[in-house]
């Protein structure tokens, strides 16, 4: 549903016009925008109302409506199959496009006074990559550089990063290429960090966030959190055995790790990048991101973002 289908876009994606953008879209949808909180700029700019227990999802630009359709259809179908999914709000056609930008709603989870575990992150996707995707769900496959060349085209960045950052994307697509699955594809996340992971005051351990769902090898949903063990050390040893234990399986162990190493390095360069004028913490840490990339032998002392 389009309440604006203007030519907004990701210029200046900073919080006073993802808040103009929000207002007009609870506007559209008949819920009060007043006292509305901004509680995350990142690849969307997600607010929390005030008069009802929703969440509002901002989406940087028009070449995104498609990802949030996906979003809205895939927690559709899995919260009717009763696996514990983030919730769209019923009874609202959703997205809504104001001045460009996807808008969607959420049903609020209230979050209990604990983070979900690595072993629960691993026993989810589990589940998930044993479920059977209907026939009129229509989900496409994992696109590892689906948004690195927009976000490349408008990231302030030296050009000299850029063209660097272009010439890895190169060479990894030919490396992604060559890559030989022994899986059978079935539902993947794409971005499967346990922060997409949340424990409500039920104690329900929720998956949330489906904007690159879609239908492909498991090994993609593997990857964030192996390589975030194995490269930059933000697991202990027992965190990521919990999970390799949930789950079943240690990606290090295949002969593809290393392409996806990479690949998942540049992808989260590129997603840091888009708000480097947001704080000089989030510039130092492109940096130090940037500068790693450089030497693919060197320690890769990065911060969780």
């Amino acid at each position: 549903m389009a309440a604006d289908a203007g030519q907004g876009s990701e210029k200046g994606f900073m919080e006073a016009g993802a808040t103009r953008v929000m207002t007009a879209a609870c506007r559209a949808a008949g819920l009060d925008d007043r006292d509305a909180e901004l509680i995350r700029l990142g690849e969307n700019a997600l607010f929390r109302l005030a008069s009802a227990p929703v969440i509002v999802r901002v989406a940087r630009g028009p070449e995104w409506l498609t990802k949030a359709r996906n979003e809205v259809a895939v927690s559709r179908w899995l919260t009717g199959e009763g696996f514990p999914a983030t919730r769209a709000v019923e009874d609202l056609e959703q997205p809504l496009v104001i001045d460009g930008h996807p808008v969607t709603f959420w049903h609020l989870i209230v979050e209990a006074d604990r983070k979900a575990t690595y072993g629960e992150l691993g026993g989810v996707l589990r589940d998930l990559h044993s479920m059977t995707v209907p026939e009129g769900l229509h989900l496409p496959s994992y696109e590892p550089f689906d948004k690195s060349d927009v976000r490349l085209d408008k990231a302030v960045i030296p050009d000299d990063d850029k063209a660097f950052l272009r010439k890895r994307a190169r060479e990894l697509r030919d490396k992604c290429a060559e890559l030989r699955f022994e899986t059978p594809k079935g539902p993947v996340h794409g971005d499967a960090h346990v922060q997409n992971l949340m424990v409500d005051v039920q104690g329900r351990v929720i998956l949330i966030d489906f904007e690159v769902f879609c239908f492909d090898h498991p090994e993609w949903d593997l990857m964030v959190t192996s390589v975030e063990h194995h490269s930059l050390g933000w697991q202990t040893e027992q965190q990521y055995a919990d999970f390799v234990g949930a789950y079943g399986r240690d990606l290090y162990d295949w002969e593809g790790y290393a392409t996806l190493r990479g690949l998942q390095e540049f992808n989260m360069t590129t997603w840091l990048m888009q708000n480097v004028r947001v704080s000089e913490r989030v510039a130092d840490e492109y940096r130090r991101r940037i500068a790693a990339l450089r030497d693919d032998d060197g320690p890769r002392d990065w911060r969780p973002w």
